[in-house]
């Protein structure tokens, strides 16, 4: 794994060391947008609504747009300005009990790691915090947004997750939690019996992405069929590869290139016009006798018509 972010965790007169690293990853089979007749990528560019020009990445700003149509344009510099006394450290404010933190809050999780200096307050602050039964509430600054975050122990490892401030979890409004909605206390005893019925431990190791290996397997059975397509640039050139096969396209490519070039070279000379292919194929040396021949022809008929 590749750490993502260095600090430290600030608690009390305590300051440990650590890195961040992402504690999970999406599993799944990543494609590509391509042009479905030929399988060539689908491309993505950045235009400007005003004039109409393409805009280099180096060139885009964040802009605030007001209601008026105007827009406050953003610069790095400007962010950077900005106060974030949590930028390199996780400030922990407080603790609570562990039931306490609704699971809809939690964004994202992190990984922990001490450094060699902070292995032994890391490891003295992990026990103390999983032997209180609680979380610790603090905020931490990451790649310029501060957030809210809960620090728990998760295998021996200081776990840090990202937290939804309070404002960016919806309220959910439906209309049956106004209705009086009659439930039978026999029906809610059979429902409690279901669910005592069904209850085991949960063991994620046992479940399994279905819809992931089948498209794996799908994808795996085309290429094994050769369903394939090669997709080529606006010249006729596939694209860049590594393999044999690669270097195989490239000479038929070729081979096509120049078959078109003297096909094309001999309506030319069909014109009336010199065959460059021709001459090219004639040693140097022999150019200009071929020249003084085609001339002689033409003095010798002037000798005749004087005559």
């Amino acid at each position: 794994m590749r750490s993502i972010w260095a600090g430290a965790i600030s608690f009390g007169m305590v300051v440990i060391p650590v890195k961040l690293y992402a504690a999970t990853e999406q599993r799944d089979v990543s494609f590509r947008q391509v042009h479905r007749s030929d399988g060539g990528r689908v491309q993505f560019r950045r235009f400007c609504s005003v004039d109409g020009s393409e805009v280099a990445y180096s060139d885009v700003a964040k802009g605030y747009e007001l209601p008026t149509g105007d827009v406050v344009v953003l610069t790095d510099e400007d962010l950077a300005d900005l106060p974030l006394a949590t930028a390199h450290r996780i400030d922990v404010l407080h603790f609570a009990p562990a039931g306490q933190l609704d699971p809809i809050l939690t964004s994202k999780s992190y990984y922990l790691e001490p450094a060699p200096a902070g292995v032994r307050a890391y490891v003295l602050f992990r026990d103390a915090l999983e032997r209180s039964g609680r979380v610790a509430i603090a905020k931490v600054a990451i790649r310029q947004r501060e957030a809210l975050a809960g620090l728990r122990v998760r295998e021996g490892v200081l776990t840090l997750e990202t937290l939804l401030w309070p404002d960016e979890v919806r309220t959910p409004d439906f209309a049956f939690l106004d209705e009086n909605v009659d439930v039978r206390s026999q029906e809610l005893k059979m429902a409690a019996s279901l669910i005592d019925t069904m209850t085991e431990d949960f063991d994620p190791s046992l479940y399994r992405d279905a819809y992931r290996e089948a498209l794996e397997a799908l994808v795996q059975a085309k290429i094994e069929g050769n369903d394939v397509v090669r997709p080529s640039g606006p010249s006729g050139e596939a694209d860049k590869g590594t393999g044999p096969l690669d270097l195989a396209e490239t000479l038929r490519a070729s081979v096509e290139a120049a078959k078109a070039s003297r096909a094309k070279d001999g309506t030319r000379s069909d014109a009336g016009k010199p065959d460059p292919g021709k001459a090219a194929a004639k040693p140097a040396g022999t150019r200009k006798p071929a020249a003084r021949k085609s001339a002689e022809p033409k003095a010798g008929s002037r000798r005749k018509a004087s005559a």
